[in-house]
């Protein structure tokens, strides 16, 4: 080899050397000057991040292995504070940057612009602020974009229109606002869009149609209004078409689903559409989930039994064909709709369903006993009907059931004691109906009872058997406007978790119970109209977070307590009783 040709070698080696030195040198200083900018590090993941070792081993680091730069920053669900280097654009080798479910604040810095290798960006889950990053319209090769579950508000950018090689763009639950730029609509690239709860407005444009790669969009939550655009329905590797709680009106095309083969999931509720469902809807085969509720649609609901992967469906009325859509089914609501007449029988073949909700609409008669087939079924909401008849006793089939709405009917007899069979029961409302008997101490043997027993404003009689004090989870405890007689139990100061307790509106006699005191998470005491007497026990004034006291209209007497919520007189109420001593003044309370 010529001296000639061993100097260029040399210049070469020695200038490739001497940029790679200065690479590294700049990358573990913007690595530094990032650590700098973290005000709290609580599992100490930086800890790592010290001269003992090269940054290249720094946890959440990777580099490239011909030039030790770095290509990867990922510091995902670490619960770092502080905010974010504009050091970081100097990372020019940089092709993931991930930060996210973190705290950080502040601006993303506008240096980002200079991350032209950049291929994905991911800072969603913080508390970051501004205007969508302008910066990150620079890096156009980058192929996913997450800013969701922040702060971001103003307009997106028509720049954002650069991003030609774009597959993923999620920009979920900040504050953007205005019309989605034109520009957005010609990132054909795109596989997934999700800019769901903003404030955008504007509507849908026919340019959507040349999103042909589009599997899932999300736009639910906004303010956007018009028709759909046909162009939507044209595209055919759409799997996701979510647009709930928009503005949305017109009628849906009846070949709407024609080429639409790989949809799965359909969410339109909370519009304003209107007109017949698509009869093209029963050759959707692969629908999952389907939900028109909130709308105006009127006409037949198509008979859906033929879309046997189907697991949640939420409509605006009662189709008749019910009986006969997929096992597969394990979620059915028509909740707050005018349904009329009586739920058919044949709901009860539905055997998988986990959730069925049909409140709030005008059904009448009898609760179906095919109701007892649901053995997998574990929310139930069938309160605000018109309801009449005994609750049937095959509610003890139901044995995975946590909540049990059936508040505001007119059901009548008494309550099944097979109830106590729901051993996973946390919400039990069986208010506002024509209830009587006495409330069966199984009732109170179902341990897992924690949100709710709600039995008020019905016809029930007999006392609180002392089995009450074996609900140690319960939050609230209401048997308001009955005919429940006889002593408070003591034991009842053995619920330990009670935060609203109503016993108002019976013929409860005897003293108050001093054990009340116990309950240290008391907030609300209601014992008006009973009958009680004796005094108000002192003890109950310790309880630091009782905030409102109704004894009125009782037979009580003695001193009323002076500390903890008998400091505030509009906090306590006591009218109605006969002349006491307070204090040792004679008055009437009032």
């Amino acid at each position: 080899m010529s001296s000639h040709l061993l100097r260029l070698f040399f210049l070469l080696f020695t200038s490739n050397t001497v940029a790679s030195a200065l690479g590294n040198e700049s990358d573990h200083l913007a690595l530094i000057k990032f650590k700098e900018s973290i005000s709290s590090d609580p599992f100490g993941v930086l800890s790592t991040w010290n001269s003992s070792t090269h940054f290249c081993n720094w946890q959440g680091v990777n580099c490239g292995s011909e030039h030790q730069r770095v290509t990867e920053l990922t510091l995902d669900s670490y619960n770092l504070q502080g905010s974010i280097s504009p050091y970081v654009g100097n990372l020019s080798f940089l092709r993931v940057l991930s930060l996210q479910r973190n705290n950080l604040h502040g601006h993303v810095p506008q240096t980002i612009s200079r991350l032209f290798r950049l291929r994905a960006l991911d800072l969603g889950n913080n508390n970051l602020v501004g205007e969508f990053p302008i910066g990150v319209s620079n890096c156009s090769k980058l192929l996913g974009l997450r800013l969701s579950h922040n702060h971001f508000g103003g307009q997106i950018p028509v720049e954002i229109g650069s991003l030609g090689n774009l597959e993923r763009l999620y920009l979920v639950s900040n504050k953007f606002l205005g019309p989605i730029p034109l520009s957005m609509w010609n990132l054909s690239s795109l596989v997934i869009l999700t800019v769901a709860y903003n404030n955008l407005e504007g509507n849908i444009p026919d340019e959507v149609g040349h999103l042909k790669n589009l599997v899932t969009i999300s736009l639910g939550g906004n303010k956007m209004s018009g028709k759909i655009p046909h162009s939507l329905y044209n595209l055919s590797s759409l799997s996701g078409l979510i647009l709930s709680f928009n503005q949305f009106e017109g009628s849906l095309p009846s070949n709407m689903f024609s080429n639409l083969p790989n949809l799965k999931d359909l969410e339109l509720d909370g519009n304003q559409f209107s007109g017949p469902i698509p009869t093209s809807i029963t050759t959707a085969f692969g629908l999952q989930i389907v939900d028109f509720s909130y709308n105006n649609f009127a006409g037949q609901v198509p008979n859906l039994g033929s879309l046997r992967n189907l697991s949640a469906l939420f409509l605006g009325h009662l189709p008749n064909f019910i009986g006969n859509l997929s096992t597969k089914l394990t979620i059915l609501a028509f909740g707050g709709n005018q349904i009329s007449g009586k739920v058919p029988a044949e709901l009860g073949n539905l055997v998988n369903l986990i959730g069925l909700g049909i409140e709030n609409n005008h059904l009448t008669e009898f609760i179906p006993t095919s109701f007892g087939n649901f053995q997998k079924l574990q929310r139930l909401y069938m309160n605000n009907n018109k309801f009449s008849g005994e609750v049937p006793a095959i509610i003890a089939n139901l044995s995975q059931l946590s909540d049990l709405h059936l508040s505001h009917n007119m059901l009548n007899g008494s309550i099944p004691s097979a109830i106590g069979n729901c051993k996973r029961l946390e919400y039990l409302d069986f208010s506002y109906n024509n209830l009587s008997g006495i409330i069966p101490s199984q009732v109170f043997e179902i341990p897992s009872l924690s949100i709710l027993l709600d039995v008020s404003h019905n016809s029930l009689s007999g006392s609180l058997s002392s089995e009450i004090g074996l609900l140690k989870s319960i939050g609230t405890l209401d048997v308001f406007e009955n005919h429940l007689s006889n002593e408070i139990p003591e034991v009842i100061g053995e619920c330990e978790s009670l935060e609203y307790l109503y016993l108002q509106g019976n013929s409860f006699h005897g003293i108050i119970p001093p054990s009340l005191a116990s309950l240290k998470g008391l907030r609300h005491l209601y014992l008006s109209r009973n009958q009680l007497s004796g005094i108000i026990p002192q003890e109950l004034q310790n309880i630091s977070v009782l905030v409102y006291f109704n004894a009125s209209f009782n037979m009580l007497e003695g001193e009323v307590p002076m500390n903890g919520v008998f400091r505030n007189a509009t906090e306590v109420s006591l009218s109605g009783n006969e002349e006491k001593t307070n204090r040792g003044n004679v008055q009437r309370w009032v």
